[in-house]
């Protein structure tokens, strides 16, 4: 393992750019480590390695961000727990991983439904940014646990979220609301009759988010 491990972060060096890796601490961007790989380069270098549970668990835990994403790209999904991925989400700081961790991974377990809504369910903003992302996830590969998923639950926290301080949450919530939407007229209909109280709102924040989901869904503002 230590000799993959020496390998891999041969790789990212070779890869590295020191450009990048300064703009992303600049905007705060937390990690020990940024090679400032870019995606593409990183899913390249994940090929040239055997996925595997302890390799993908040791990358996971390195505090790097390239390590971190390949781990995303090395763990068999068919071996992710429940508990591994509930444990991974609530370490989730960033949406660059928060998006890597759904596409490449969350998406694809048989429980993605379940950590909808344990995310979801949560008092930590991070982590229901998290539930919501992979929402809507679900719903953009057509996944039938989308209908698995309670419907009253979802759209009363991506409601709330929608008056979240914090800008990723809300993009989350209205992205959920949108691929909700997506799946008939009558889900459409739904979420533009559950937050038509927006349309008066105040707050040009929440004026903005309620003509997007009406723009969304091709009704008459």
């Amino acid at each position: 393992m230590k000799d993959i491990l020496r390998q891999i972060r041969t790789d990212l060096r070779l890869s590295m750019n020191g450009v990048v890796s300064s703009s992303m601490r600049n905007k705060g961007v937390n990690y020990k480590m940024i090679f400032g790989v870019d995606i593409p380069r990183i899913n390249r270098i994940s090929q040239k390695y055997q996925s595997g549970k302890i390799l993908a668990e040791t990358l996971w835990n390195e505090d790097v961000r390239e390590m971190k994403i390949m781990a995303t790209l090395l763990y068999p999904d068919d071996q992710f727990s429940k508990e591994t991925a509930l444990e991974w989400i609530s370490e989730i700081n960033d949406q660059e991983l928060r998006e890597q961790v759904c596409k490449n991974l969350l998406q694809k377990v048989a429980f993605a439904d379940d950590l909808v809504e344990k995310s979801i369910d949560s008092k930590n903003d991070n982590i229901v940014t998290t539930g919501l992302w992979l929402f809507a996830r679900l719903c953009i590969t057509g996944s039938d646990l989308v209908n698995k998923i309670d419907t009253e639950m979802l759209l009363n926290k991506a409601i709330e979220s929608l008056k979240s301080e914090s800008i990723l949450l809300r993009q989350s919530a209205l992205n959920a609301l949108k691929y909700f939407g997506r799946i008939s007229g009558d889900r459409s209909d739904l979420v533009l009759t559950k937050t038509a109280f927006l349309k008066s709102s105040q707050d040009s924040v929440e004026n903005e988010m309620f003509d997007q989901l009406n723009f969304e869904f091709g009704y008459e503002i």
